[in-house]
């Protein structure tokens, strides 16, 4: 879904409240995170890839002039798998759950700074 979203940032397509779709993403999944929701697979899946294509169409939006496409694309999407990976691996570590919950919980913090302009 962010590939989808990455090519439809690149050749321009209009997709509205781009910017107040990843501050709610980063909102939502940080209080996911806080709050332990185990939600049903499929209900996780729709959310996370409503939410990537967003963050794809911004990444698309940002393609520089001189760039390829298919590289830049490959690019922010090896960035983000790596970042989901590193996420998954955390997540098997014998770490505290509150950790965990806090980290969340200070991500949702940071997403209502993006939404209202403090960040």
């Amino acid at each position: 879904m962010m590939a989808a979203g990455g090519v439809a940032g690149i050749y321009g397509l209009g997709l509205p409240m781009v910017e107040m779709a990843i501050a709610l993403s980063v909102i939502i999944l940080g209080a996911v995170v806080a709050f332990n929701w185990k939600a049903p697979v499929a209900t996780a899946m729709a959310l996370a890839g409503f939410f990537a294509i967003f963050h794809g169409h911004a990444h698309g939006l940002e393609i520089p002039m001189a760039t390829s496409g298919i590289s830049y694309a490959a690019g922010f999407m090896v960035a983000t798998a790596t970042l989901h990976a590193f996420g998954i691996g955390m997540a098997q570590l014998p770490v505290s759950r509150r950790l965990a919950q806090v980290s969340g919980g200070a991500m949702a913090l940071a997403g209502v700074g993006l939404l209202s302009g403090v960040l």
